[in-house]
């Protein structure tokens, strides 16, 4: 199953790290921008050719170290049809390096509109007798706000096709508070929210324990990750929040059980902008030695 191929993913890389892959134009080495500038001028096809450049560099360079990768779907589609290309070409080139691909795109809508999403990212797509894959992630980040029909279309194709979603239950952003803490009944919205996930996903758990039906929970919420673990062992935490948005390795370990599994944390622009921290042309190996800190502290932090 999904999950368990994640868990068994971090475990023989001993590192519960997913790289976030959100691309900006300012994230980008000058060398690499200006080569493709010069060949397309300052265009979006030359942005396309930096973008997929970076990206694959990246991967290629942290296949070793990292079990997992996350597209930011919202970085590619900025640049047009042909930034979703090079999503959706990044998403074979993780799964040929044999990477668990995340793509975080928060979809969710009324029930038809859901299994169109689901059909995009996780599913297939009817083409006459057909049934082709588009993008074909491994997992897909899901906004549960419209309710139980539009989560019912990513359940299906989770079990069909052996996928997972990450629901968004208490995110790392400060404004969160302003709907996931409000009160619905006798506990925050965000509890009941997890509670609505795991009940959903109880027929789709895998052989360590944990469902195909993950959450969302910020690193920058420490308190709520040891409230949520406590409710729901059962669900596995895609944890967003750490480094440069000040969540630290010291406030995830609530996140994780007692075998250190149970989440998978993300970090973006720690690692894939390293090289303007450390003044290197080669972002690469800045990567490389970002990720590696950020592995180190991880496993002191949750005994892993």
């Amino acid at each position: 199953m999904a999950i368990d191929r994640l868990i068994e993913a971090i475990e023989r890389k001993k590192n519960p790290t997913v790289l976030g892959l959100d691309p900006r134009p300012d994230h980008i080495p000058p060398s690499v921008t200006e080569k493709h500038t010069a060949k397309h001028g300052q265009t979006l096809k030359a942005l396309q050719g930096a973008y997929k450049e970076y990206v694959f560099t990246l991967m290629d360079a942290l296949r070793d170290l990292v079990p997992a990768v996350k597209f930011q779907s919202a970085c590619y589609e900025a640049l047009g049809p042909g930034g979703m290309e090079v999503m959706r070409q990044g998403v074979l080139w993780a799964r040929n390096l044999g990477l668990f691909v995340i793509i975080d795109g928060k979809r969710g809508d009324i029930g038809s509109t859901s299994e169109a999403y689901s059909a995009a990212f996780l599913g297939r797509t009817q083409a006459g007798d057909a049934l082709l894959p588009v993008f074909d992630a491994d997992a897909l980040t899901v906004n549960p706000y419209l309710g139980s029909d539009n989560l019912t279309p990513f359940l299906k194709d989770c079990e069909t096709y052996d996928k997972m979603v990450f629901v968004l239950v208490k995110t790392s952003n400060k404004s969160s508070v302003e709907v996931q803490e409000l009160t619905a009944g006798d506990r925050p919205l965000y509890r009941v929210v997890a509670e609505q996930v795991s009940r959903a996903g109880r027929h789709l758990a895998g052989q360590y324990g944990y469902l195909k039906t993950g959450i969302v929970a910020g690193a920058t919420q420490p308190a709520a990750l040891r409230q949520l673990r406590k409710d729901h062992p059962e669900l596995f935490f895609l944890v967003p929040g750490y480094g440069e948005q000040g969540g630290k390795a010291e406030d995830l370990a609530p996140a994780f059980d007692r075998h250190g599994r149970g989440a998978l944390v993300n970090n973006s622009r720690g690692i894939c902008r390293a090289w303007k921290k450390s003044g290197t042309a080669d972002y690469a190996d800045a990567a490389r030695k970002a990720a590696a800190r950020m592995r180190d502290e991880l496993k002191k932090a949750i005994l892993l």
